[in-house]
C-alpha cells in the first residue's frame, strides 16, 4: 500500500501546468485529490476525469484562493466530499513580465495577494485539521526568481521570495506535530507562463533545456511521502541557480 493511500490532497491552481502534473502524481501515489481552479472549469474537470479513471477520488472546486471567504468554501467542500486535507500544495499564482519602472502599486498589491497572501490563507485554513491529526504536508510552489531575481520583475520575485520565508516559518513551528513544510522553486518549466517569455531565456539554462511539469510532480510526491524533510527548498532549475 502506498504511503499516501487514504490521504487527501488539495492542489490549488491545478487545472493546468505544474498544478495539473502534481495532482496527477499525487493521485498515482495513492492520494485522493481536490483540484482547485479559478476560471478553467472544463480543464479542471478533465484533470479529475483522468484521476478518477485511475481509481482515485477527485473533485474540482472553483475558488479564488486570494480571498478568505472563498478559501473557507474551498476547504469546507473538500472536507465534506473527500475528507480532511492532509497534503496541501499551494501552486496557484500569476506571472507577467513587466519592466520595473512600470510596476505600479496596484500591480504590486495584486501579485502580493495572488502569489503570497493566498499561500497564507489556505495554509491557515487547513492547519487546524493537520494539527488534530498530527500529520500534514505543506508544499509551496516558489520560483528560481526568489533566489536570483529572475526576469519577470520585482513584483514577482518578491512574492516568490516571501513564500520561502513563510515555508520555513511553518516548518519550524510545526515540526514536532508531524507537519512538514517545504518549497519547490522551479525554473522554466513547460507551462503557459514560460511560453509567454522571450525564447532566448531558455538558452541560459546550463542543462540545455527547459523542464517538464512531471519532474516537479515527482518532487511533490517525494515531499509528501517524507516525514523527515522539512524547511527545505528543492530546486528543479536545470542548474540556472546553484546552491
Amino acid at each position: 500500500m502506498s504511503v499516501l493511500s487514504g490521504r487527501i490532497a488539495l492542489v490549488t491552481g491545478a487545472s493546468r501546468g505544474i498544478g495539473k502534473a502534481i495532482a496527477f502524481a499525487l493521485a498515482e501515489a495513492g492520494a485522493d485529490v481536490a483540484v482547485n481552479y479559478r476560471a478553467q472549469a472544463e480543464a479542471a474537470e478533465a484533470v479529475c476525469q483522468t484521476i478518477r479513471s485511475a481509481g482515485r477520488q477527485c473533485i474540482a472546486v472553483q475558488a479564488d484562493v486570494s480571498l478568505s471567504a472563498e478559501v473557507d468554501r474551498l476547504v469546507s467542500t473538500t472536507e465534506t466530499q473527500l475528507g480532511p486535507v492532509g497534503i496541501l500544495v499551494n501552486n496557484a499564482g500569476i506571472g507577467k513580465l513587466i519592466p520595473p519602472d512600470q510596476v505600479t502599486e496596484e500591480i504590486w498589491n495584486e501579485f502580493l495577494r495572488v502569489n503570497l497572501t493566498s499561500v497564507f490563507l489556505v495554509t491557515q485554513r487547513v492547519l487546524p485539521g493537520m494539527r488534530a491529526a498530527r500529520w500534514g504536508r505543506i508544499i509551496n510552489l516558489s520560483s528560481v526568481a526568489a533566489q536570483y531575481g529572475g526576469v519577470i520583475g520585482p513584483h514577482y520575485a518578491a512574492t516568490k521570495a516571501g513564500i520561502l520565508g513563510l515555508t520555513r516559518s511553518y516548518a519550524s513551528q510545526f515540526a514536532k506535530e508531524g507537519i512538514t513544510a517545504n518549497a519547490i522553486a522551479p525554473a522554466l518549466i513547460e507551462t503557459d507562463m514560460v511560453a509567454a517569455l522571450p525564447k532566448e531565456i531558455a538558452a541560459r539554462i546550463p542543462v540545455g533545456r527547459i523542464g517538464a511539469p512531471d519532474e516537479v510532480g515527482r518532487i511533490a510526491v517525494m515531499l509528501a511521502q517524507s516525514s523527515y524533510i522539512t524547511g527545505q527548498t528543492i530546486n528543479p532549475n536545470g542548474g540556472l541557480y546553484m546552491t
